[in-house]
């Protein structure tokens, strides 16, 4: 208040001194005026003009003072306002800058001016502080990897500068700098992981961390970035899934070995360099620790050994295949079996060495082939003994033809009983074929239906074998048969014709009886494959004689069996008339014997052949159809015949008992001459 008053005071006393000086040059101008003799019109004109001037300068100096006054209340405003803004943001209470009492505007803006310089000194200090945490955070965040676009924003807005903001980023620092550090950890850990990966798989550790990150590499400061830490982990996946690849692969390569070691008993000591592989085969991934044990030469060593004993062994197996196949075909040959595995292109060593065939799964095939082989070996053996004594008798029969057929057979000698004594067990056999015939069929016939196949024999079935073994003895039966009907014909037109003409004298009763001479007879031989009886018909031609009627009777009359088959009418058969019996003449059975047999000697097991020549034929035998008999033709040993099972038809009881009086008894040479036969 007293300094309002002084400043009044100053003013008015300013303003006294103007007046009283204003006063003084009025005066002055007047006592001009009135000295210059200016009218008072003028005096109040030029007064008016002063005092316009004088308005106008007070004027224009109150309209400069309005406006600094102006002035200074804006700066106190803004000075107010910033204190207020600066205040606001470091999160302090309200500034009030209230004036004093009597304080004039330029002291209030000098207050103010000082007061705001002493916020904005603090605003500074307290941004400093603000922005080392911002830059440590972006530090912090650049390295992990984190955005930095709101720490960018956050650096540069001063909006909030209060303590708890600021506590707020020192809490997100501590955080990130937490977060580095468990990332160091894992980054090292990591590496670490990598590392013995490394070593197990013998891979480059130098190469594979370069390629992830520089700073891996024998640095101090290692990135710890997520794409860091996620390439770390890329890569540590794809080394454990090479590492459980390879570790199959050696394990399989492991299990090879020791197969092929236990199959080729390789020594110990060749053993010894492999030991660290073997060991591994019941290690889970986890446990396979060694280094270098993983890697590619060292697979590549063990791949290299088991291609070395593989292929020994397939030398070995190969041998052992060829000494298979020898045991297979043994046993075949036993057996009289043709297996189809020794046949086939596929199994043979040419197809292992041109890689058609695995060797293991052909020495299986033919281990499954032998032991096939063998259980139907001991099917086929009942059938097997039977067929060898059905074969047994057939040759049997076919030697007792030829016996038969021998003139000389009694004739005495060295080892005549023991042919005579084989003569006869030979004839119980051959009385026994029809009976063994019949059984070997049946027992074949059962043995197909119960394995599904046919029962052969050397590649040929045998039931074929029997039917044609049957269809030859019953064109053999009915050839016998057909033969004594002829010769019961022909005796009985001898008898007639003795009856109304008389019987002739033989021209050999008187003087020497000639020898007679007789052309060796054709002979045609069927050979039954790998067996059958030989059905072989002699048609010695007669001698000719004088009489005219006797050589007609001879060219008619047809072929006939040897001396054993029986003469029907009775009589000797040295008692017929126009007929010689090589047996009663001297030397001429010898002929007979040597040029009525065939040049070419039968085989065991084939048919006999009966030729017959072409006569004239009786009204009885013009009455009778004539049957031919073909020639069945030989099959082939190598091929089977294929013929449908028909049943064995035995002959009739009555040639059957022809049969056993023609081939059963054997007439010596007295008994014929004394009319036994």
């Amino acid at each position: 208040m007293q300094v309002s008053i002084t400043m009044i005071r100053n003013s008015t006393e300013q303003f006294s001194r103007i007046e009283t000086t204003c006063g003084l040059l009025l005066r002055q101008l007047q006592e001009i005026w009135s000295e210059m003799g200016e009218n008072e019109d003028e005096k109040d004109a030029a007064l008016a003009d002063i005092e316009k001037e004088c308005l106008l300068v007070y004027k224009r100096k109150v309209e400069e003072a309005s406006r600094c006054k102006a002035n200074l209340l804006k700066e106190i405003a803004l000075g107010r306002a910033e204190i207020a803004a600066i205040g606001s943001s470091m999160g302090g209470q309200e500034i009030h800058c209230n004036g004093r009492v009597g304080e004039n505007l330029k002291e209030e803006l000098e207050n103010v001016t000082v007061q705001l310089e002493e916020l904005r000194r603090k605003k500074a200090e307290r941004m400093n502080r603000f922005k080392e945490v911002i830059d440590q955070l972006l530090s912090l965040s650049f390295q992990l990897g984190d955005s930095t676009d709101y720490l960018k924003k956050l650096g540069a807005e001063e909006a909030d500068l209060s303590l708890h903001k600021l506590e707020d980023l020192r809490r997100q620092l501590a955080e990130l700098q937490n977060e580095k550090s468990k990332r160091l950890e894992e980054v090292e850990r990591l590496l670490e992981t990598l590392k013995f990966l490394c070593s197990v798989l013998g891979e480059d550790l130098k190469d594979l961390t370069r390629g992830i990150h520089p700073s891996l590499v024998d640095s101090n400061t290692r990135d710890v970035s997520r794409s860091t830490l996620d390439k770390l982990d890329f890569m540590i996946g794809n080394l454990r899934g090479v590492k459980l690849q390879r570790m199959h692969k050696i394990q399989d390569l492991a299990v090879s070995l020791l197969e092929l070691w236990n199959l080729l008993d390789t020594p110990a000591e060749e053993q010894k360099t492999f030991h660290n592989v073997t060991c591994s085969i019941a290690l889970s991934e986890s446990e396979i620790t060694e280094a270098n044990i993983l890697s590619v030469a060292s697979i590549k060593n063990v791949e290299d050994e088991v291609i070395r004993l593989s292929k020994l062994k397939i030398t070995k197996i190969k041998e052992v295949i060829l000494r298979k196949k020898l045991e297979l075909e043994e046993i075949s040959r036993k057996v009289h079996m043709a297996p189809q595995v020794l046949k086939s292109e596929n199994f043979s060593i040419e197809a292992i060495e041109s890689g058609v065939k695995d060797p293991e799964q052909l020495l299986e095939k033919i281990d499954s082939e032998i032991a096939k082989v063998r259980e139907e070996a001991s099917s086929r053996k009942e059938i097997l003994e039977k067929v060898e004594k059905w074969m047994t008798a057939c040759e049997e029969e076919s030697w007792l033809q030829e016996y038969n057929r021998d003139d000389n057979r009694y004739n005495a000698g060295r080892g005549a009983h023991l042919t005579l004594k084989r003569a006869e067990k030979a004839r119980i056999l051959v009385n026994k074929l029809p009976g063994m015939v019949e059984t070997l069929t049946a027992k074949v016939n059962a043995w197909e239906d119960e394995r599904g196949h046919a029962f052969l024999y050397d590649g040929v079935r045998v039931l074929s074998m029997l039917e044609q073994y049957k269809t030859l003895w019953e064109e053999k039966e009915f050839e016998k048969q057909r033969q004594r009907d002829l010769k019961k014909l022909h005796g009985q037109h001898i008898t007639e014709q003795e009856a109304l003409y008389g019987s002739k004298p033989s021209p050999g009763k008187s003087g020497k009886k000639p020898l007679r001479t007789a052309l060796p007879s054709s002979a045609m031989n069927r050979k039954l494959s790998l067996g059958g009886a030989m059905l072989q018909s002699s048609k010695p031609e007669k001698a000719t004689l004088n009489s005219k009627k006797t050589t007609y009777y001879d060219q008619n009359a047809p072929s006939r069996r040897e001396s054993t088959i029986p003469n029907p009418s009775g009589r000797r058969n040295s008692e017929l008339p126009g007929r010689l019996r090589a047996k009663n003449v001297p030397g001429a059975g010898k002929a007979v014997m040597n040029k009525g047999r065939s040049p070419m000697l039968r085989k065991p097991l084939s048919p006999d052949a009966y030729p017959t020549k072409s006569s004239p034929k009786t009204n009885e035998e013009n009455r009778r159809a004539a049957v031919p008999i073909s020639e069945p033709t030989t099959p082939a040993a190598s091929v089977a015949m294929s013929e449908a099972t028909t049943p064995f038809t035995p002959a009739s009881k009555a040639v059957k008992k022809r049969l056993d009086n023609a081939e059963g008894v054997e007439y010596s040479f007295e008994e014929v001459r004394a009319g036994f036969c």
